[in-house]
């Protein structure tokens, strides 16, 4: 994404004058927003090597073979290789100033900074812990810079538990990081593994927001379906389902969890899975139903007429909340799930009004006006 395309216009200039002066009401929160700090992209690069091996941790670096740049104006039909490339998505530029700018285009007020798939742990328990540390130092100075605009969700180094847990409670204690970030799986390893218990014990024990967005599942990738496409809202409900069938919620209720991208397919099946209780001792039907019940959802690409009555139908009042997914989405892309979401007059509109803001208020007390 070319860093220019979202200079500032005469509008935009007003917007900002305007807003200093008091004028305008509040902005929106977006709670799904990534970053790609220099430091993260000379990690990748070093991960190379993976590139040439096989399994799991080659494909969550690699992308398999199918890699494909979703915007070029060949219309994705030529071929990209090399680490700017993950999962067959194209990895594109970033920096504090194109974020700032973006938002004032699209009266975003402040954006939650994650670092997206595949994390920071690339074979190497150490270097994974280091560059945890480093960026989640660079997202904390961020938001010292500019509180009002941006947040941060740590990154952990999962699947070094150990690590993940010491690297949790420094950010959120020391750092004061708004949440933490954990994606769906962990080389293989769901949320609902017994390993993450005494992850979610520290998480817990802080009433912790948990940003859960989903990263390669450990299957082939399919020719000409970069994972970001089609696996990951697939790993996403995957995910969401393993964590609630192994009670995590049961153990833990001060969670709060939210699912990229409206939560997958979740809202869609949810009723299909209460037969897990059929197959996990200690749940009921119902149970399974309450637990997936309790988690928050983005609207990330995913704001359509046929997607947001399901979700609007599912998910509780006030577990709805904005996100953008910039910069991976492409602007037009956005605009076009943005413009649906404004738009929609169907089923459960009238739960809407808590999606831009006061929904994501809640969670983030620090943000409310």
């Amino acid at each position: 994404m070319s860093k220019n395309r979202f200079a500032k216009s005469g509008a935009t200039e007003q917007r900002r004058r305007e807003h200093m002066k008091g004028v305008t009401m509040p902005g929106k929160i977006d709670v799904h927003q990534h970053l790609l700090p220099p430091r993260y992209l000379e990690a990748l690069a070093a991960a190379g090597d993976l590139m040439a091996g096989s399994g799991a941790g080659a494909q969550a670096v690699a992308g398999g073979s199918a890699q494909w740049n979703p915007w070029a104006e060949s219309g994705g039909t030529a071929a990209r290789t090399g680490p700017r490339a993950v999962g067959g998505w194209l990895m594109p530029d970033w920096d504090p100033q194109s974020a700032i700018a973006m938002m004032d285009e699209k009266d975003i007020e402040t954006g939650i900074l994650s670092i997206s798939a595949p994390g920071v742990h690339f074979g190497d328990d150490a270097a994974a812990r280091d560059l945890a540390r480093e960026l989640n130092d660079y997202q904390a100075e961020l938001v010292r810079e500019h509180p009002d605009r941006f947040g941060h969700f740590a990154v952990l180094p999962l699947p070094d538990f150990d690590g993940a847990v010491a690297e949790a409670v420094r950010a959120l204690d020391e750092l004061h990081a708004d949440g933490v970030l954990l994606l769906s799986n962990a080389h293989g390893r769901y949320l609902g593994d017994p390993a993450y218990e005494p992850l979610w014990t520290e998480l817990a024990a802080r009433s912790a927001v948990v940003f859960v967005h989903p990263t390669a599942p450990p299957i082939q990738q399919l020719p000409g379906m970069p994972t970001a496409l089609l696996d990951f809202p697939f790993d996403t409900t995957r995910t969401a389902l393993d964590l609630v069938a192994h009670g995590v919620f049961d153990r833990h209720p001060e969670l709060r969890v939210i699912l990229s991208h409206a939560g997958g397919f979740l809202p869609y099946a949810a009723d299909r899975f209460s037969a897990a209780a059929t197959f996990n001792p200690g749940t009921t039907p119902e149970g399974i139903q309450a637990g997936l019940r309790k988690f928050y959802f983005d609207t990330a690409l995913s704001a359509t007429p046929t997607s947001l009555p399901s979700l609007l139908t599912f998910a509780e009042p006030g577990h709805i909340l904005y996100g953008s997914d910039f910069p991976y989405a492409h602007p037009d892309w956005s605009a076009r799930f943005d413009h649906s979401l404004a738009t929609y007059d169907g089923p459960g509109a009238e739960r809407l009004g808590a999606v831009h803001r006061s929904a994501a208020e809640r969670l983030f007390p620090r943000l409310a006006t």
